[in-house]
Parts: structure tokens; C-alpha cells; sequence
């Protein structure tokens, strides 16, 4: 039962993940982070088998979008599944004009590899200053198209749309799920 299998949510990586590219974009809003992280992971999952966030990325109408880093933005202002937990976020960034992150400290670097800040950089070259229309239209790739809408973007999807063979999506799964246990 590989189908399914994904990462664990990793929330400090994840943060300074939005830090770093925030402090890159020129528009710093929800859907232009979502879509730098998604082409990052993506991208990241097939070169080096795991994913930097370890966010799950759900088909919603506007594209790819990362389930927790969602809540945690959503919290910020006031209405998402980590509300009550929105303290550990405010030292990081605010929320403004209900879509728009403010960071409110540097990212740190310690939490992020190599491989994590080049891809990070990889996508905020490609899609960093594409238009909000551009960007959607990129990110609606055959991974978000063979997803119900609404429903978690699979490891398979990701992978195909990168253009991997099935042996080495098990293999990733695989040592997905053996991360996952060592956590």
C-alpha cells in the first residue's frame, strides 16, 4: 500500500521555506508562495526522493496548494486549523490584506540543505515574476489535472509529471515510508 504514502509535515523547514522565498518574491502573496513551494518539492522529490517541506499539496481550483503551510497562513489570520496554536507563527510573519505574507525575520538557513535552497532558487527563477494567470496555468501540470479536485496530490502524480518510470516511483515511495519510520 504505497499509493498513498507521503511525507511527514516538516513545520520548521516549511517556515523558513516561506521565509526564504518571501524575501525573494516581489509579490508575496499565498498563491505565488504555494506555487514556488510546489514546483520546489516537486522537483526536489524527484531528484533527491524526498521533498523539502513534506507538505501535502491538495488539487484545488486554483492549483496545487500546500495543506498545512495553508492552515498555518490561514491561522495567521485568524481562521484556519492552527488558530489556536498561532502564537509559534507570529514571530515569523503576519498576514496582510488577508492574502499577503509579511515576513518578520530572516529565514534560517540552518534548516535548509543545499539541494533545498537550489531548488528553492530553481523555482523562484522559472516562476518568481510570472503573473498570477502565468503561474496557475504552469502549475496546472499533470499531476494537479489527475487529481480529483479537492483531493491530496500523490507521490505517483508528482513523480510522473516529472517524467519518472514506475520503478523508480516504488523506490521513492519506498524510501519514503522508511524516512517516515525513522522520524
Amino acid at each position: 500500500m504505497l499509493e498513498g504514502c507521503m511525507e511527514i509535515f516538516k513545520t520548521e523547514k516549511a517556515i523558513n521555506s516561506v521565509l526564504y522565498i518571501a524575501k525573494n518574491l516581489k509579490r508575496k502573496d499565498f498563491h505565488k508562495i504555494f506555487k514556488i513551494l510546489y514546483f520546489s518539492d516537486r522537483n526536489h522529490l524527484s531528484k533527491y526522493t524526498r521533498t523539502i517541506t513534506g507538505d501535502t499539496y491538495i488539487a484545488m481550483k486554483d492549483g496545487p496548494v500546500p495543506s498545512n503551510i495553508y492552515d498555518i497562513f490561514k491561522a495567521m489570520r485568524g481562521d484556519g486549523f492552527f488558530a489556536k496554536n498561532v502564537e509559534q507563527f507570529k514571530e515569523y510573519f503576519k498576514v496582510v490584506n488577508h492574502n499577503f505574507i509579511e515576513p518578520l525575520k530572516e529565514a534560517d538557513l540552518d534548516y535548509l540543505s543545499q539541494s533545498d535552497k537550489e531548488e528553492l532558487d530553481n523555482s523562484l527563477k522559472l516562476y518568481g515574476d510570472l503573473s498570477w494567470d502565468e503561474i496557475r496555468e504552469k502549475s496546472h501540470d499533470y499531476a494537479w489535472r489527475n487529481t480529483a479536485p479537492d483531493y491530496p496530490i500523490t507521490i505517483d502524480n508528482l513523480l510522473l509529471e516529472q517524467g519518472e518510470e514506475q520503478e523508480y516511483i516504488t523506490f521513492v515511495k519506498q524510501q519514503t515510508l522508511l524516512q517516515n519510520t525513522i522520524i
